[in-house]
């Protein structure tokens, strides 16, 4: 009896001591190198969700990438829904600020990309809410896991 208690002991000893190091070590990679996503719906398809509505795929969001804001064309960035503030879109980025671009469905055929903005799209053209529906979008909303990151915030070294 006395062997299995000590057995139990050490059991829980070597547990809590895991624990105590593994969870301050996985808050702070979700909080500051990267965090997981679920990406639903088919804007995104085929990259994304090539299942279609029964399944939905799972993205790991690069902080260091916004956090710098090294976005490249070609990116697949999360970032606030201007139709619904509460809502986080994926898209992928198409063009970058002093770009010029030619769009489907856009109030204007051409579109320069602003200062401080980028031009996002869905894969799935026709079925994506994106650039075309909304116009340059700030990188002000671009997501830095739940949170907005704000230009000030991302440029700070």
């Amino acid at each position: 009896m006395a062997l299995s208690q000590g057995w139990m002991k050490r059991y829980f000893k070597a547990f809590c001591k895991g624990f105590f190091v593994a969870v301050p070590v996985a808050v702070t990679f979700l909080d500051r190198v990267a965090c997981v996503a679920r990406v639903e719906g088919a804007s995104m398809q085929p990259s994304l969700n090539p299942g279609g509505s029964q399944s939905s795929d799972v993205v790991l969001l690069n902080h260091w990438k916004v956090r710098n804001f090294e976005v490249q064309r070609g990116d697949i960035v999360s970032l606030v829904s201007p139709k619904n503030p509460e809502q986080k879109i994926i898209k992928r980025v198409i063009a970058l600020e002093g770009d010029i671009v030619k769009t489907m469905g856009h109030k204007n055929r051409y579109v320069k990309v602003p200062r401080g903005h980028i031009w996002v799209e869905g894969d799935h053209h026709g079925h994506s809410f994106d650039s075309n529906s909304f116009g340059p979008d700030s990188v002000n909303v671009l997501l830095w896991g739940d949170r907005v990151l704000t230009l000030e915030e991302g440029r700070q070294k």
